[in-house]
């Protein structure tokens, strides 16, 4: 016996990592969102896991940056990206004098955090993401356009979403109506936790700021506000008429028509004076995504306008708003509430087994299926005939073909449907149109 010591074969905690046959659901909800980004117009763009340094912590806050995994190479700081959104940034700006404006573009991928792992939160894992970037300006049709991309990637999932949409100028045209713009961005802060710690704990926090009663009564009824554009207006119109708060106002209403535009389902979508994001870098609309009927599971993918993310790489003015799905948060989700479709213990659409000793022949087979579009795997264990059969039940493969001396020789072949039970003697051309009916 071997005195070697076995080195326990375990992962990094935080890390994502399925089962093939949950990895098949996996990458067919990719395949999916990403056919809905192209049918969209958007380009496919696939940046380095890897930024320098200065790059992908040129606008992160001090938190982010103890988050980032960062790493030195020779005389090369380094850090794997956190997010799609600053790499995309990058690309532009290195690229602005050869991209057609607006540049669509979409990119599925990993990205990594070191935070501490818990329920719904990972070290590693994927985002599906969009952004459309204009050149000086961008209309707000891509705004809308973010927007009507949720309810597709969500109908093409087999799932109803409600996208929840607002703009931060919203709150920072009421701050400056109430003259608190020195605490500014920490009341937009502490309005972002609205839903998580309630009204009486951000009536105390704003007043901690020194926040009057009359101006915490106004921030708390604005958060409140949410419905269908013409209740949401109503009901904002009485909060403020500050300029930049109208402004804000008449920019939802210019979304909103192209919402209506785009054929969107208004029943897809609402307005919800709530939604905030607390990233700093958005700077008008932003949205939040959640699952029909299941608000308790958390926004499950987000976005917004950015008026100037590149400023960083470049003195070019590039606006932009984009949208992202939080791939590997969606799954777990799923996963957790038993909302996923049923699991497929392979991809496999034909099992081909031999009969005593025709591997060669099944071989043969199986490249012709392949080449005609079919995943055809050839049973060649040594294995029984019986045993060969119930891995086919056991992989859930639909049909089986059968080779022997008298289908090798006929050119004539047993195909069985292993839903059905029913099973045919044919070609092998016919046999491919059974299998694609």
């Amino acid at each position: 016996m071997s005195t070697t010591k076995l080195i326990s074969p375990r992962k990094l905690a935080g890390f994502w990592e399925l089962p093939p046959e949950k990895q098949i659901l996996f990458e067919e909800m990719q395949e999916k969102i990403k056919k809905v980004f192209a049918q969209n117009c958007y380009s496919p763009l696939d940046t380095p896991v890897l930024e320098l340094a200065e790059i992908l912590l040129a606008k992160s806050s001090g938190e982010m940056d103890k988050e980032v995994y960062a790493f030195t190479k020779g005389d090369t700081a380094m850090c794997m990206r956190y997010d799609l959104t600053v790499p995309l940034a990058r690309f532009v700006a290195a690229n602005a004098n050869t991209l057609e404006f607006p540049f669509k573009r979409y990119q599925i991928g990993k990205n990594y955090r070191g935070e501490r792992p818990q329920k719904g939160r990972w070290r590693e894992f994927y985002q599906c993401d969009a952004d459309v970037i204009g050149s000086e300006a961008l209309s707000l049709v891509a705004d809308a356009e973010c927007v009507k991309l949720f309810i597709e990637c969500f109908d093409a999932l087999g799932y109803t979403s409600i996208t929840e949409i607002s703009n931060r100028n919203l709150l920072f045209g009421l701050i400056d109506d109430c003259g608190d713009n020195a605490n500014a961005e920490a009341i937009i802060i502490l309005l972002d936790k609205f839903d998580k710690i309630g009204k009486d704990n951000i009536k105390l926090s704003l007043k901690d700021l020194g926040v009057s009663e009359e101006n915490c009564e106004k921030y708390i009824s604005a958060v409140s506000v949410k419905g269908n554009f013409e209740e949401f207006k109503t009901a904002l119109s009485k909060i403020s008429n500050n300029e930049i708060f109208l402004k804000a106002l008449t920019e939802l209403e210019e979304v909103e028509s192209y919402l209506t535009a785009f054929g969107c389902d208004k029943n897809r979508y609402t307005f919800n004076a709530g939604i905030i994001r607390g990233h700093n870098y958005y700077t008008g609309t932003v949205f939040e995504t959640f699952l029909e009927g299941h608000r308790e599971f958390g926004a499950l993918g987000a976005g917004g306008r950015y008026e100037n993310l590149a400023g960083y790489f470049t003195e070019k003015k590039l606006p932009g708003v984009g949208m992202s799905i939080g791939l590997t948060r969606l799954f777990d989700v799923f996963d957790q509430n038993g909302l996923l479709p049923e699991v497929k213990k392979s991809n496999i659409d034909l099992f081909i087994i031999p009969l005593g000793d025709y591997t060669a022949k099944c071989v043969e087979l199986c490249s012709f299926f392949r080449q005609n579009g079919i995943k055809a795997e050839v049973a060649y264990d040594n294995k029984s005939f019986k045993n060969k059969m119930k891995e086919a039940n056991r992989r859930q493969v639909p049909y089986v073909m059968i080779v022997g001396e008298n289908e090798a020789n006929s050119g004539l072949y047993v195909l069985k449907n292993m839903t059905s039970g029913d099973q045919s003697t044919l070609s092998k051309e016919d046999c491919l149109k059974a299998i694609k009916l």
